[in-house]
């Protein structure tokens, strides 16, 4: 076999820090426990029913056995406008105000690479969800991360950007409901947002993935709903965890026209269009009764208390998370994340996510996943009381 040497632009990409997670488990020797793997954000509970059912309809309609149009059947772009209106008060452009894509994925690796030119300087935070260090390779442009602090409710503060990062930073990338911290965004903070990058003409993405998961009745805020943020931002929506529709593949973009536009020309030569049925499924999903995400919600915050509760029962002061689906706990002293990552691996048969995966700032920390039944969760509690690391 001849050996051809990749580019190096995909020589500079990492192995993916979920594949590593993954093979180290399926190398371990299964024996004792069977491994409770708290790690990945894989939603578990099926999509609803009656989404499931506007597909099956849909896959029986002839037109959705064509290619359908690039920019998105006009059912699901009304749908997206209805729904942006309804659940936030934002008013979209259907035409010029939207792009759908397989799944947000598409959205944060490929906005990037329409904006960015090789030595630019593209903003995300530490920690972050690490495929935005991936966006930045593939599109050949630097990164600065701005530090995440837990006294600052893991906002960032966007004094400490050098001025030389500044005068060459031409994207602002933000995740709110955060991954990994589980951080909302307030009013405020996107109200700074929006000042700060009209002020410096810096596009900004949010990537709301989480956009349905916040805890204790705090509905996560639409960057979208602050003043004049059209004239800078896109916001980057998915079904997958709002709906459990994750193997479904369908995110959109809406938000600024030039930057939808540009997005839009780079998908018709770099993707693909997303089937016509699954288009209408979405559709269905966003126009329906949305009884079903409020309920899914619900499941999340009782799987949440579940787990802190039980922690702080057998002494562990962690925080409550008031979004998504993730805990963000501060590991006991004397460890890092990575070597109490390796002690629950090895004495607990627990798979967690080591804080540093996400950037230097959080490797005080580990990630949990609330993809598991409330009995899964107990059972772990259970599991990390047994090694006796708190009084």
């Amino acid at each position: 076999m001849v050996y051809f040497q990749p580019s190096e632009r995909a020589q500079k990409l990492s192995v993916n820090f979920f594949d590593r997670l993954d093979n180290k488990l399926a190398e371990s020797e299964q024996t004792g426990l069977p491994f409770i793997n708290l790690s990945k954000g894989n939603p578990d509970l099926p999509t609803p029913e009656h989404i499931v059912a506007s597909l099956k309809a849909a896959v029986d309609q002839p037109k959705n056995h064509a290619y359908p149009p690039f920019l998105g059947k006009e059912n699901v772009r009304l749908a997206i406008t209805e729904f942006y209106k309804k659940e936030y008060g934002v008013l979209l452009d259907p035409i010029n105000e939207i792009a759908i894509f397989h799944g947000s994925h598409i959205g944060i690796t490929g906005i990037p690479q329409v904006l960015l030119n090789p030595g630019d300087y593209m903003l995300i935070t530490d920690p972050c969800y690490p495929i935005y260090y991936s966006s930045a390779t593939l599109s050949q442009a630097k990164t600065f991360a701005l530090p995440l602090e837990e006294s600052n409710r893991f906002l960032p503060d966007y004094r400490c950007i050098p001025g030389d990062v500044l005068k060459k930073a031409r994207l602002l990338m933000l995740n709110y409901p955060n991954n990994p911290t589980g951080a909302l965004a307030t009013k405020d903070f996107f109200r700074k947002t929006i000042d700060f990058a009209r002020e410096h003409r810096l596009p900004v993405i949010n990537d709301f993935a989480y956009a349905s998961l916040g805890f204790d009745q705090n509905k996560p805020l639409s960057i979208l709903q602050t003043k004049h943020a059209k004239s800078v931002a896109v916001e980057v929506y998915t079904l997958s965890k709002t709906y459990n529709m994750a193997g479904w593949r369908f995110g959109f973009a809406v938000g600024n026209a030039s930057i939808i536009k540009a997005f839009n020309k780079f998908h018709t030569h770099a993707y693909s269009t997303v089937f016509g049925a699954v288009q209408d499924a979405a559709a269905c999903a966003l126009q329906s009764s949305q009884k079903c995400a409020i309920n899914l919600l619900r499941i999340y915050q009782r799987r949440r208390d579940v787990l802190i509760d039980g922690l702080r029962r057998i002494g562990w002061k962690v925080a409550s998370p008031p979004g998504t689906f993730f805990a963000w706990l501060r590991v006991p002293a004397g460890y890092d994340s990575q070597s109490f990552s390796e002690l629950l691996f090895q004495k607990a048969h627990i798979v967690v996510a080591p804080g540093i995966g996400f950037g230097e700032k959080g490797d005080s920390f580990i990630r949990i996943s609330l993809v598991n039944s409330e009995e899964v969760l107990a059972e772990a509690v259970k599991r990390i009381e047994a090694l006796h690391l708190f009084k």
